[in-house]
């Protein structure tokens, strides 16, 4: 049986700083003199449902070694939450994955932490959408294998719009802020918001702030932007909805969870930045025939969320060419097809067959042509971290939307210079 890394938590400014001196003088079980190579992969809830998750990662194992086996493949399920101090922790001490999944930001936050190493020898980048190797290629080279991309859009209740007596779905800014009153009456929020500072801003307040026409970075990466008027146009929307009944009571505060949360229970109409996993937990929740997916709202823009999410080799790996036989049989188009049907997420490779995708698989695929990645600048991740609290503040009415995102650049130059 295999064991499952427990790493404590620490301080992630501290943690990033060591990981730049970090090498990897843990060395896997295993490798080395001969003897069978252990790669470990750290994985996270990609397959929202954590039976089917481990189900299906027990069954990549397993397939594996069978073509393997001098190579023990060790899938380590983790979780979302704190997973950048988990990994800033890991890379600092040198013990932990030899491969790690990660989106595009956090690809170029570990390379520029030196926490990884180049894949330049071990992929192939023409069979991949040029996007996806864009995204992490730095200085030239590639630090990240593509296994997966997200794509995020709308999804309505339309019994709950269809009980407020709505008969339009609302498709912008606008209308959702004049959907809100008719739907607080009976108790509903218009829209659903997750504002616990574990919860990535990509699927929070990012969509937001894109919709709005603004960004967190300045063009090249060395300013902030959020705290411009596009920035407090997004903040001051979801205030305004807040007020009018339009979010769930704890938006400030709640995680992102359909089962048991505010869309699962009926207690918010519709989603904005929702996979097509958690659409289908939607359906299993209130019943399919009540659920409708759209295109990405819109605000001065329409814009949505969709990043690569890609396996990086870590400074820890000791064995390589073990580590790139795993990369390169979880980026195969076998596999990354298979992945594609069990998570929701999308095939990267050019060679993957969608032919028999479904019309719900097909609106999520159309909604990839509003995609971002996500902000790719070294000190996004530490920039996120320091905005969300004062988003918060911001929600629980303790401050402005200005005074919030004031604070929080401030705090976020100062991230940045000691970046620089």
């Amino acid at each position: 049986m295999h064991k499952r890394l427990a790493v404590p938590a620490a301080a992630a400014a501290s943690l990033l700083a060591l990981t730049a001196c970090g090498g990897g003088d843990g060395a896997p079980e295993g490798s080395g003199g001969g003897e069978q190579s252990t790669v470990t992969v750290w994985m996270y809830p990609v397959i929202p449902d954590e039976q089917a998750s481990q189900a299906y990662w027990a069954g990549v194992e397993e397939d594996f070694e069978a073509q393997h086996g001098e190579i023990d493949l060790v899938v380590e399920l983790q979780p979302w939450d704190n997973r950048d101090e988990k990994i800033a922790t890991a890379l600092a001490s040198g013990r932990g994955p030899d491969l790690v999944l990660l989106t595009a930001d956090q690809t170029l936050n570990y390379h520029a932490t030196g926490g990884l190493k180049p894949l330049d020898d071990v992929i192939e980048p023409s069979e991949f959408y040029p996007q996806t190797i864009d995204a992490v290629t730095y200085d030239g080279s590639v630090y990240g294998y593509p296994i997966y991309q997200t794509s995020t859009t709308t999804v309505y209740n339309t019994a709950l719009f269809e009980q407020a007596g709505i008969e339009e779905l609302p498709t912008t800014w606008d209308e959702v802020l004049a959907a809100a009153p008719a739907l607080a009456e009976q108790g509903v929020a218009v829209m659903d918001y997750s504002g616990s500072p574990n919860m990535t801003l990509n699927l929070s307040f990012y969509p937001l702030l894109w919709q709005a026409g603004g960004s967190v970075f300045t063009e090249d990466g060395s300013d902030v932007a959020f705290d411009g008027p596009e920035g407090v146009a997004a903040l001051e929307f979801l205030v305004d909805l807040q007020a009018a009944g339009g979010l769930p009571p704890d938006a400030a505060t709640k995680a992102n969870a359909i089962e048991g949360g505010a869309l699962g229970t009926g207690a918010a109409a519709m989603g904005y930045a929702v996979t097509l996993a958690e659409v289908q937990q939607l359906q299993a929740a209130v019943g399919e025939e009540n659920v409708v997916v759209g295109e990405p709202l819109t605000g001065v823009e329409q814009v949505t969320f969709g990043t690569p999410g890609v396996l990086a080799l870590t400074t820890i790996n000791e064995d390589p060419e073990a580590a790139a036989k795993v990369a390169q049989y979880l980026g195969s188009a076998e596999v990354s097809a298979g992945l594609h049907e069990a998570s929701g997420t999308y095939p990267v490779r050019l060679d993957a067959d969608t032919s028999g995708s479904d019309e719900l698989t097909t609106a999520f695929i159309d909604a990839l042509d509003y995609a971002r990645p996500g902000e790719v600048v070294p000190s996004a991740r530490q920039v996120m971290a320091a905005l969300s609290p004062h988003l918060q503040a911001a929600l629980q009415g303790t401050v402005s939307a200005q005074e919030a995102l004031d604070a929080a650049a401030a705090e976020a130059r100062q991230i940045i210079e000691r970046a620089s």
